[in-house]
This record gives C-alpha cells, sequence and structure tokens, in this order.
C-alpha cells in the first residue's frame, strides 16, 4: 500500500491538544478534503505542493519512524487529512513494538482504523475556515472509534467560533474538549522561517480565556500551540 507522506519528523513534543508536550514523531500525511482559509500546513494540503509528498509503502514510513524514534513513544498522524489514507497497518505495525498512535482530522471521513488509535483528536472547523461540517460524517467518525479515546479540538480565531464552539461542545457532552487560538498569520510552505506577531497570538489567548471565564464556561482546556510559541513557523519541529 502506498501513502502520500509530505514529512516525517521528530523526535519533538506534541504542540497542541490532548498530548500536548508528550515527546513525538510525527507523520504528517498529503492530502486534504478540505480548504480552509487560515490553514497552517499548505505544504501538506495543497496540491500544487503535491510533488514534494514522498510516495511511501507502510514499511518504509514505519522503518523512517523507528530510524528517527530510537525507543517506543508517540507516533501523531496529522496533515491535511490522514483520515483519507489508510493508516491503520502502520497502527498495527507500531503497536506491535510498544508505540501509541495519536491521529488528528476534521471528522469528514471515517475509518474503521480509528478504532486502534491511542487517541482520535476530532478537529471540526469553525466558521471562520470557511469550510461547513457535515455532521453526519462527523457522527459517523465517532461510532467508527469504537471505544478509543477520542477528545474534541477546536480553534478559535473570534467571537463567531467562540460561539460555535460551545454549540458544538453542548452537542458532544460527553466528549474531553479542547480549545486553541488560532494563528492568524500562517505562513507560506516557502516562508517557514518568517516572523510570527506574537503580541497578537498572545492577546487572542488571553481574550479567549477570559471570555471563557466570563461565561462561567469551565469545561474546555484552553492550550497554545506550544510548537508556535517555541519554534514559530518553522518546520520539522
Amino acid at each position: 500500500m502506498t501513502l502520500r507522506i509530505a514529512e516525517i519528523f521528530g523526535p519533538t513534543i506534541q504542540g497542541e491538544g490532548a498530548v500536548i508536550g508528550a515527546p513525538t514523531v510525527f507523520v504528517r500525511a498529503g492530502g486534504c478534503d478540505y480548504r480552509c482559509s487560515w490553514c497552517d500546513s499548505l505544504h501538506a494540503v495543497d496540491s500544487a505542493y503535491r510533488h514534494t509528498w514522498a510516495k511511501m509503502d507502510t514499511a518504509e514510513v514505519w522503518a523512517k519512524v523507528t530510524e528517527l524514534a530510537k525507543a517506543p513513544l508517540t507516533v501523531s498522524i496529522s496533515g491535511g487529512n490522514p483520515a483519507i489514507q489508510d493508516f491503520g497497518p502502520l497502527i498495527e505495525m507500531g503497536h506491535d513494538e510498544g508505540y501509541t498512535f495519536a491521529l488528528e482530522t476534521q471528522g469528514s471521513v471515517a475509518q474503521p482504523w480509528f478504532a486502534k488509535l491511542d487517541t482520535l483528536v476530532l478537529s471540526p472547523k469553525p466558521p471562520s475556515s470557511g469550510e461547513v461540517v457535515d455532521w453526519a460524517k462527523f457522527d459517523d467518525c465517532l461510532t467508527a472509534a469504537k471505544d478509543a479515546p477520542t477528545v474534541l479540538k477546536i480553534v478559535i480565531f473570534d467571537e463567531d467560533d467562540y460561539l460555535w464552539a460551545r454549540e458544538v461542545a453542548d452537542r458532544y457532552p460527553a466528549l474531553p474538549l479542547y480549545l486553541q487560538p488560532g494563528n492568524h498569520t500562517p505562513p507560506p510552505p516557502e516562508a517557514e522561517d518568517a516572523a510570527i506577531d506574537m503580541d497578537g497570538i498572545n492577546d487572542r489567548m488571553e481574550w479567549l480565556v477570559d471570555r471563557a471565564l466570563a461565561d462561567n464556561w469551565y469545561r474546555p482546556r484552553i492550550l497554545p500551540q506550544l510548537h508556535v510559541l517555541i519554534w514559530g513557523n518553522k518546520r520539522g519541529v
């Protein structure tokens, strides 16, 4: 089976969501069925960068992961949308050697191998993305996950996103919820060293914390993108 891989890198730390801070090797899939207005991973999404994606079989991907990791840790499968490819055999291969797997997807494509994950992060895209969530497909992803630990992660850019997140949280009251202020200056792939407006990101983080606490909304964990705070736009960390 051939997989389209935008990049494999690490070990580094997971920068966001349910396993933030965990030592991680990232497998970033190429290809996505969304085109979010603020996407910060265009090199793994836009077909204009398709020529940079490697065609690798599962064994080749796993060999690269173990070459980097040296010992079992968390493997984060991201994208793009990794759910449009079959990473089930990779997960089985890694579990046999003591690795754990986290996957992040917008919840637009369900896969039976979601049930094999150690952490499934469903990240429905808010109004600022320009995309519209198909909740039937999203529910299919939850069904496919079965008993796999599953969480919600929502990126927040503005008031509309915040109010939308409240509605989504009410729709799925049993799921742990993570909110993340959006990176409002996503660079094109060729400009990874461009300066980030850290003051702007910090202001959005402060606003989001204050907004939730003012509403006495204590359910979400509100976290920054840790990797952006440390490395900015640099890829491969």
